[in-house]
This record gives C-alpha cells, sequence and structure tokens, in this order.
C-alpha cells in the first residue's frame, strides 16, 4: 500500500498550483494533507474511488486536516478527545481492520516559543492517545510534525537551537514517542540521508535546499518489519512543504 503526507499550506492555494495532477499521477491509496485553510464546501475537488475525510480548523483560514483513501475505514474519529487539543482541527484518526492511520497537524511552538507550553501539552496528550490505540492495533503516524529530530534533520542546527522547531523541549517529546514504542520511519532506513521536506519561502531557501525535515511517516515499532520504503519526494513544488511517502505491505 502507498501512503502520501502533505502540507500543502493552503488547499485551495495549491489546487492552482498543481495539486491534482500530483494526486493523480502518484495514484496513492491513503493521501494525507494537513494546512487546509478552509472550511467544508469552500473548495470543489472530486476524486472518483476515493473517500474523503475533513477536519476544518474553528478558526477560518487556520491550520486543518484531510485524508482521501480508496479504503472506506471501520471508524473515523477527529481529535484528540481533549477539549484544549480539539478547536483547530489537526488530528484525524481512520481505523481499519489492521491498524490505525492518523493524519496529524502538530502545532507551531511560533516565535520565541511563545506556545511552547501549549505544544508540550499537545505531545503528551497525542503520546497517550498514541499508546492507547497502539494497545489495540499498530499505528501509523503521518504528518507535519513541526520538529527537526536531530541535526541532521535541518541544514543550520548550530543557528537554529532556540528555534521553533528544533528546541531541546520538542527534540526530547518526539525522542519520547519514539521510546514509547514507535519508529521514524525515513531515519530508520536511511540513518545517513540528508534530505529535507521544508523551506522558507525567504532568502531563496528551496532554490539553495535551506531546508528542514519536519514531516514524518512514523508507525508502531512491530510494524516496522512490513516497511518497504519511506521517502521524500523533494522535486514536488505547489507549497513550502513537499509531499512524502511511504510503501508498506498490510
Amino acid at each position: 500500500m502507498k501512503f502520501i503526507s502533505w502540507n500543502v499550506n493552503g488547499f485551495r492555494a495549491c489546487l492552482g498550483k498543481g495539486f491534482e495532477g500530483f494526486f493523480k499521477e502518484i495514484n496513492a491509496d491513503f493521501f494525507c494533507v494537513q494546512e487546509t485553510k478552509m472550511q467544508p464546501g469552500q473548495a470543489d475537488f472530486q476524486t472518483p474511488g476515493y473517500y474523503q475525510y475533513w477536519y476544518s480548523a474553528e478558526k477560518k483560514g487556520y491550520s486543518g486536516t484531510a485524508v482521501f483513501t480508496k479504503y472506506e475505514p471501520l471508524s473515523v474519529s477527529y481529535g484528540l478527545g481533549v477539549d484544549e487539543h480539539d478547536h483547530e482541527g489537526r488530528v484525524i484518526t481512520l481505523e481499519y481492520d489492521e491498524f490505525y492511520l492518523l493524519c496529524v497537524y502538530t502545532p507551531n511552538a511560533q516565535r520565541e516559543l511563545a506556545r511552547l507550553d501549549y505544544r508540550m501539552a499537545w505531545e503528551d496528550a497525542l503520546r497517550e492517545y498514541m499508546k492507547k490505540l497502539d494497545e489495540k492495533k499498530p499505528v501509523i503516524y503521518c504528518g507535519d510534525l513541526n520538529v527537526a529530530h536531530q541535526e541532521i534533520d535541518l541544514k543550520n542546527p548550530k543557528t537554529n537551537h532556540l528555534s521553533a522547531g528544533f528546541s531541546d523541549e520538542e527534540r526530547g517529546k518526539f525522542t519520547q514517542l519514539l521510546e514509547s514504542g514507535f519508529t521514524d520511519t525515513f531515519r530508520k532506513l536511511y540513518p545517513e540521508k540528508v534530505q529535507y521536506s521544508w523551506w522558507s519561502y525567504m532568502y531563496h531557501a528551496r532554490e539553495k535546499n535551506v531546508g528542514w525535515r519536519i514531516d514524518y511517516f512514523v508507525v508502531s515499532q512491530r510494524l516496522f518489519e512490513k516497511v518497504k520504503d519511506s521517502y521524500i519526494l523533494t522535486e514536488v513544488m505547489g507549497s513550502d512543504h513537499c509531499p512524502i511517502g511511504l510503501e508498506i505491505e498490510i
């Protein structure tokens, strides 16, 4: 099965930059989208052969997630079941016979780490949520996780040490998640590979490849043996992020 995840930085904007052509060409079994920035009905995107699931933020033009899948799930849930975290359209969970799929857009800690305390609470709530799911069946967790875990995961680790997405606290929470029974599929398969999934729109960052790897496919450790590949599609344009992919035998 082929899974794709992409932070589109505005679904309607990305539609005008070739999203539909890529969607058809990649022919994924599951296509997860983050930062849709829209409310239901604001875009007409027909996907014959796919079920669509959307979760919008209450604040218009902000956050939001969506999943397009060829396979009807046993159940669908929205949010973490924690009121503090369930107003920004950040988590969609699809349940299948053999696994759970989570499409997630993790909150940004913001400039000067202004939202770091909230981010820490979010991380704890998400980890507990994933651990409970994992007790029932394996988890495939994907999305823009807004953290570069290791120094290899961004171009300039020294100058970004205290920046949102590379603070000790955020990196520590990702380590804690992995130690709870999960695997970063790309880094496990390619421990020395330097490749990024997000570039600032400023200073020609993408042209110079001054980027960060902040988009992930994370799976339950017992599911990793079924992973065939985990990759980053850096050549695909249309957003400040590029899509990432996972191929797994399920």
